[in-house]
């Protein structure tokens, strides 16, 4: 190449070695490796060490009321306590509907309509009896008998009606027990109180609940992932969870929900995921970072 100058600058110098580095190039790095990744390489390669936005929240939050309208007695909480399932957390005005369930155990508890058709019944049958003896030796008119034995009928039927009104009076009492247990406010979860609406004296109408709750065992966290890696993200997959600080920590949970309706505006879609937190130690009403494990992309290229 006696034509090329040799001048470090000369344009033809410049496009000779442009030309060797690019020969040199190809020999050293073949075509197929120089092809950017297939797409679900390259998914696979975001998700799998990708950290997402994510927030703790109550597993279910409940606004707890009462299904009728009255003054509240006594709340038997305050905010921030534990609660268990069935415990009595408030309970409204009952002064009459305990004193209706007074007189219905009273009258359950009472046999005496009973003993006493029984009493005349067997006082009837006997002279029943005798009135019979005396037909078959023709000192009663056959009339007597007769009346006799309607009567006994009547008698027995009579402690058949008393019987039942003592059943009724029973089933009496378990209404005004419904009746007073609707003014006992029972926990329907495990949690812990995170708001009282209203206190002693105050008014519950239909609309007004009275306290707040929050299961916070488990907890639930919710995330927004890309719709890109909607085949990576499956029922029961596990992830790990960072919160913010000053709580921080690393947490796992489990993929519980996963929508099957996309945001198209935002491109994501919903995950939810199951955290436990047996001794509630993680709070609620946190922001987070969550990373899915990488066993993630190992089950996606298993099925391919």
């Amino acid at each position: 190449m006696a034509y090329v100058s040799n001048k470090v600058g000369s344009p033809l110098r410049q496009s000779g070695i442009v030309l060797l580095m690019a020969v040199f190039t190809g020999l050293a790095y073949p075509a197929s490796a120089q092809s950017p990744m297939k797409p679900s390489v390259a998914l696979q390669s975001a998700a799998s060490g990708e950290a997402f936005d994510c927030v703790i929240e109550p597993q279910q939050s409940i606004k707890l009321s009462s299904p009728i309208a009255g003054v509240i007695r006594e709340v038997l909480v305050n905010r921030g306590d534990a609660v268990q399932k069935g415990q009595v957390v408030a309970k409204l005005e009952a002064g009459v509907e305990e004193a209706s369930l007074d007189l219905a155990r009273a009258k359950a508890s009472s046999d005496y309509a009973v003993k006493s058709a029984e009493a005349k019944y067997e006082f009837l049958r006997r002279k029943h009896e005798r009135s019979e003896e005396l037909v078959q030796k023709k000192i009663v008119a056959e009339a007597t008998f007769d009346e006799n034995l309607a009567n006994a009928r009547m008698a027995q039927q009579e402690i058949v009606g008393a019987e039942l009104n003592q059943a009724i009076a029973q089933l009496e009492v378990k209404q005004a027990e419904a009746v007073v247990e609707q003014r006992v406010l029972r926990s329907p979860i495990d949690g812990i109180v995170t708001d009282v609406l209203l206190h002693p004296g105050e008014y519950r109408n239909d609309q007004s609940p009275i306290m707040t709750l929050a299961e916070i065992d488990p907890l639930r966290v919710e995330v927004f992932v890309p719709t890109a890696h909607y085949n990576l993200v499956r029922h029961a997959t596990t992830a790990e969870i960072e919160p913010e600080a000053p709580i921080g920590g690393v947490y796992e949970a489990t993929v519980s929900v996963v929508d099957r309706v996309m945001d198209a505006a935002s491109g994501t879609f919903g995950v939810r995921l199951r955290l436990p937190n047996t001794d509630r130690q993680l709070p609620a009403g946190l922001k987070c970072k969550i990373r899915f494990n990488d066993n993630v992309t190992a089950a996606l290229a298993a099925e391919r």
